[in-house]
């Protein structure tokens, strides 16, 4: 493993509108930089600081940040460190961004077996100065933003998730990503603006398949009795939750909290978490190697025949037809 790296103050980066989610991301602010750019040799595997320690380390003063990573070329994995995708490996190919919302400790590695190394045994405390070398494999950056939407109590998003870019959304992201690189010497504040365009285009291309987010979703992380009660049923998808139950966690009345759901994202709480399931059922489909019996036991299902029919009304196709056309050859191959 040889690691350059280089970094930068974070400056405020104020994202464009887009369609979907368009009056949030208006409103969102982020600051931050990309602050490693690594080759890795085969064979090779890395486990990150603690979610703590890397914000600290990247931005003083911090708890907490977002951290992505460009595959500029090659294809590796990556899991959590712990939690429930502790052991499940997400592979990623030249041109995905592997995005970590609550910057949770994480494992890469590549395609061969190699013995995790701790990152603070290869990767030099900041200051950081310029290292020679190769155009570099993978590019790191983190982004900072204090909206709900990144509040790790909550985990309004899946606290790892790959994003497979059209082609012409990954030649966006290279070209990008290399100017920023060679730019940062002479205009640090590209180096700024560019991951959080670069987050902003990946959250949009993930949330697409996300359910309501045209319909009060961002809101719903804003609601006083919504956003405790997304906080958890996204915690907890595989638990066969009822209104009831749901509506005694956050102390409120079943008709209250049904209302609410219908009026700021559009249907019910159960449909609600239906939809969520088929969300993160797509993800581990599309980024691991799980059986289709695990992805359905992980969402919540006994039986893969009752997962695959709900995936085939929400998809309109099987999850192994679903998966052939998205899963990379590195998962299985």
């Amino acid at each position: 493993m040889t690691p350059g790296a280089s970094g930068t103050t974070g400056t405020a980066a104020r994202l464009a509108a887009t369609p979907v989610g368009a009056p949030f991301f208006d409103r969102l602010r982020l600051d931050g930089a990309i602050f490693l750019r690594a080759e890795y040799s085969e064979p090779w595997a890395y486990e990150s600081l603690d979610g703590p320690t890397t914000a600290a380390t990247v931005r003083p003063g911090s708890r907490q940040v977002t951290l992505f990573h460009v595959i500029a070329t090659g294809r590796c994995w990556v899991r959590l460190a712990n939690g429930p995708d502790d052991g499940e490996r997400h592979w990623a190919s030249a041109g995905d961004v592997i995005v970590i919302p609550y910057g949770d400790q994480h494992v890469m590695g590549g395609a061969e077996p190699a013995e995790v190394a701790s990152i603070a045994t290869f990767m030099e405390p900041p200051p950081w100065t310029e290292a020679g070398g190769a155009r570099t494999d993978v590019v790191c950056g983190y982004l900072h933003c204090d909206d709900p939407l990144f509040d790790p109590e909550l985990r309004a998003l899946a606290p790892l998730f790959v994003v497979h870019p059209d082609e012409a959304a990954a030649q966006w992201v290279r070209a990008s990503i290399a100017y920023a690189m060679q730019a940062q010497a002479t205009s640090p504040a590209i180096t700024t603006r560019l991951p959080a365009l670069l987050l902003e285009e990946m959250l949009r291309i993930h949330l697409a398949s996300a359910p309501a987010v045209d319909q009060g979703w961002f809101a719903a992380l804003r609601d006083p009795v919504l956003a405790p009660a997304l906080a958890r049923l996204h915690a907890e998808p595989e638990r066969k939750w009822t209104v009831a139950e749901l509506a005694g966690t956050v102390a409120v009345s079943r008709s209250l909290l049904d209302a609410r759901f219908r009026q700021l994202v559009g249907r019910s709480p159960i449909r609600y978490l239906a939809d969520w399931r088929m969300h993160i059922a797509g993800e581990l489909l599309a980024t691991t190697d799980l059986s289709v019996f695990a992805v359905a036991r992980r969402v919540g299902y006994d039986s893969e025949e009752a997962f695959s029919r709900a995936f085939k009304r929400a998809r309109g196709e099987a999850p192994s037809a679903w998966r052939g056309r998205r899963l990379p050859e590195a998962a299985v191959g």
